[in-house]
């Protein structure tokens, strides 16, 4: 019935008909739709058939024409040719002597006599214009040479009666002399399928042959579009209930599909079937067994309960529209093994928090807000609508938007950045110039004169000579923080997991040593740039983190930040160094000790108890309290810490890519603001400044909006799934899969 289906849908398309749902559409069984297909498929088989056989009739009596008249042409003027080429051969080999030999009686009849008593015949037809030279090039090869080729553009295209294309063909007419080359050059137009049609040479006949052949024509003609129309009629009543019935087969092949996964029991008389359900679902799946058996009349009930399995249950994460898009980000990594933490409750809120570190300008983030309420307030119209992959994202996406948005006017405020234009919203600047000109402001620098601005930078610090070193700084320092919160957010996550599995070795041998060796180096730079950003001090920080590994014990001088830090440091460096044979070695040798102790004395394997067993996945639970092999958990761990500790590195590192994409976005704005817009409305002229408007409103939208939205998204991304999840993710569960007649897509066929 499928294949039917698609054979009717392949029909209504060729014929270019739009298959528009019928407006009484009635409800109709399966057995019945059987039939009536088998009926449809039957006339529309015997239309087609009867269609191909006209088109074929209908073809061959236009190539009859086509022939006809071009061939007639070819015939007039070869005749000319060929006496008009014999006289001057008779002239240059006739006179060349002190005479002049007149030919024998004989030579001027044949030369005179018609073509078919001379010995001189042709063959004329048909042939595709992609084969015409190599038809030629094989036509002069088998004959040697003897043959003379005549060819001209048919007039029509001519449609092909099984492809339905048009093909532009070419008329030939070939004269040649003898019988071997007549049958040698049938034989290759069939092997070229070129076909042949006998022109007469008498012109009366040929007039008369072409009246003939001209009113089958128009008869063929009328019969073809009567029989189109028919057919037609037939493909628009079958394609106003094509999509009722193709969904209806789908979702009866769906049913099928997953009955065919049922097994009998032992006794043949009833079927098993087992499954994955939510817990919470229990109830409602007992309701519906229930009502299906008092539905049915059945006689027996169905028996429902719960059963242990071997193999990990598949994870399944109530979403709703709002945090659907957030769980795909995560899924997208890899599925969450079952019951450990879900990474996307926390990427509700980091992820376009992160993004709006990068994208940080209130102007941009109100370009984005519009958007993102358009296609909130459009909801319902767009989620009933056909939409384009780019757009079904974007709508898919429309809150994860909201909140990139709402973060990005929030850290817009923070950096004071309108479109890179900064405003004096919470209150006056606390600088002001030295004198009223202003004139060394660039050069030597502002006075402040009252209290820090109240919230985010201060509009002085713009087109000041320390901007770009004081913003380099700040958002440098912030980009370390982020991480780092960050950081430890997934390493105590893991805790979290380990404590849910009771797994107390990994709480002791690798949640505490990862947090020390963490905070001990960079949770310790952290407490600097905050004790730094408090006291006003002028240390260097790279100046301490590097010498309190190279020359720990040295005395700090004018980097020391507070009182006894030379000693803490050295005290965090002996953590972190012990942190890291702390990760590596207890853990393997526990784990064997362990082994050992559970199977001491135990020198045979387990009976297997049942058929079951025998069919044991590899990675099967059952098998896994064998299996133990000490040098690949070793290997294993010590991987893990040796990724941990270059990792702790690389990964804060990484995060200093916050700064450098907000201090890109925030420069091309500048770039875009001062080099266009400005530039522009310093002269005075409406083209120059309306061109200026609409260059800086397309560098705004295209590279600001689009390129670097999309930009800061792939980043923020990147720091979830590396830097993050890499600390507590395993990311290797499945996800559950329930049977859902929603969920079948039109490619199910």
């Amino acid at each position: 019935m499928s294949r039917k289906l698609r054979f009717f849908e392949d029909q209504i398309n060729k014929a270019g008909l739009m298959s528009s749902p019928s407006v009484l559409q009635t409800d109709i069984y399966l057995e019945d739709l059987e039939i009536q297909l088998a009926e449809h498929e039957h006339e529309l088989i015997e239309m087609n058939s009867n269609s191909e056989k006209l088109r074929q009739s209908y073809n061959e009596l236009l190539e009859f024409k086509i022939v006809l008249q071009k061939a007639c042409r070819f015939l007039v003027s070869s005749h000319g040719n060929a006496f008009s080429e014999e006289r001057e051969l008779e002239e240059n080999v006739f006179s060349n002597g002190d005479y002049i030999e007149t030919p024998f009686l004989f030579e001027q009849e044949m030369r005179h006599a018609p073509s078919d008593q001379s010995g001189l015949r042709f063959i004329s037809g048909i042939i595709c214009k992609s084969k015409v030279l190599r038809f030629e090039r094989m036509l002069f090869r088998a004959t040697r040479g003897n043959m003379l080729f005549n060819h001209a553009l048919a007039d029509e295209q001519i449609m092909d009666p099984i492809s339905t294309e048009m093909v532009e063909k070419i008329v030939f007419v070939v004269f040649f002399s003898g019988e071997q080359a007549r049958t040698k050059i049938l034989k290759i137009c069939d092997a070229f399928g070129a076909n042949c049609y006998p022109v007469p040479e008498d012109i009366s006949k040929q007039r008369q042959i072409t009246s003939e052949v001209s009113s089958r024509l128009a008869d063929l003609e009328a019969t073809l579009d009567a029989g189109i129309r028919h057919r037609n009629k037939a493909l628009a009543s079958v394609g106003g209930h094509l999509t009722k019935w193709m969904d209806m087969v789908r979702r009866e092949k769906a049913v099928y599909d997953t009955l065919n996964m049922l097994n009998f029991d032992v006794t043949k008389k009833c079927l098993v079937g087992e499954g994955w359900c939510p817990i919470f679902a229990k109830t409602q799946i007992q309701e519906a067994l229930q009502r299906a058996t008092f539905d049915s009349s059945s006689q027996v009930g169905i028996i429902f309960h719960s059963m242990d399995a071997l193999e990990s249950p598949p994870t399944y994460f109530r979403t709703n529209s709002f945090t659907s898009p957030y769980q795909e980000i995560v899924d997208a990594y890899g599925v969450a093994r079952y019951q450990e933490a879900n990474p996307a409750v926390y990427t509700t809120i980091i992820f376009p928090f992160l993004f709006a570190v990068m994208f940080g300008d209130w102007g941009h983030g109100i370009c984005l807000l519009l958007g993102a309420l358009v296609l909130i307030a459009r909801q319902s119209k767009l989620s009933t609508q056909r939409l384009g992959s780019f757009m079904e994202m974007l709508f898919g996406g429309r809150y994860v938007l909201l909140l990139m948005s709402l973060f990005s006017i929030y850290c817009g405020l923070i950096y004071n950045e309108f479109f890179s234009v900064p405003y004096h919203i919470f209150g006056p600047s606390a600088y002001k110039c030295r004198d009223n000109s202003c004139r060394d402001a660039h050069t030597i620098g502002l006075v402040k004169y009252r209290e820090p601005y109240p919230f985010g930078v201060d509009p002085s610090w713009r087109g000041s000579r320390s901007e770009l070193p004081f913003l380099n700084s700040l958002k440098m320092k912030m980009s370390i923080l982020l991480g780092v919160v960050h950081m430890n957010l997934g390493i105590l996550l893991s805790y979290f997991n380990a404590r849910f599995f009771g797994n107390s070795l990994d709480i002791r041998y690798q949640f505490v040593p990862q947090m020390i060796f963490l905070n001990c180096l960079f949770g310790y730079l952290s407490l600097l740039i905050v004790v730094k950003w408090c006291t006003g001090s002028q240390a260097d920080l790279y100046h301490v983190m590097i010498y309190m590994f190279l020359s720990p014990f040295d005395n700090l001088g004018e980097n020391q930040l507070f009182w006894g830090q030379r000693p803490l440091q050295v005290v965090l460096l002996l953590l972190a160094v012990i942190a890291v044979p702390w990760m590596l070695f207890p853990k393997p040798f526990i784990l064997k000790k362990l082994h050992n102790e559970r199977f001491q004395g135990r020198t045979y394997g387990v009976l297997n108890n049942s058929e079951v067993d025998l069919e044991l996945e590899p990675d099967s639970a059952r098998q896994h309290h064998e299996e133990f092999n000490f040098s690949e958990v070793f290997v294993h761990q010590m991987i893990h810490s040796i990724e941990f500790v270059l990792g702790s590195v690389s990964n804060t590192a990484s995060y200093l890519r916050l700064w450098a994409l907000s201090l890109a976005h925030s420069e091309l704005s500048t770039v875009f603001y001062e080099k266009v817009l400005l530039l522009a409305w310093g002269y005075d002229n409406l083209v120059i400044r309306l061109v200026g408007l609409a260059v800086f409103a397309f560098a705004t939208a295209f590279i600001l909006l689009m390129m670097e939205t999309l930009s800061a998204f792939l980043h923020a991304l990147r720091l979830h799934w590396v830097e993050f999840q890499n600390k507590f993710y395993s990311g290797d569960g499945y996800k559950f899969k329930p049977f859902s007649f929603a969920s079948l897509t039109e490619d199910e066929n």
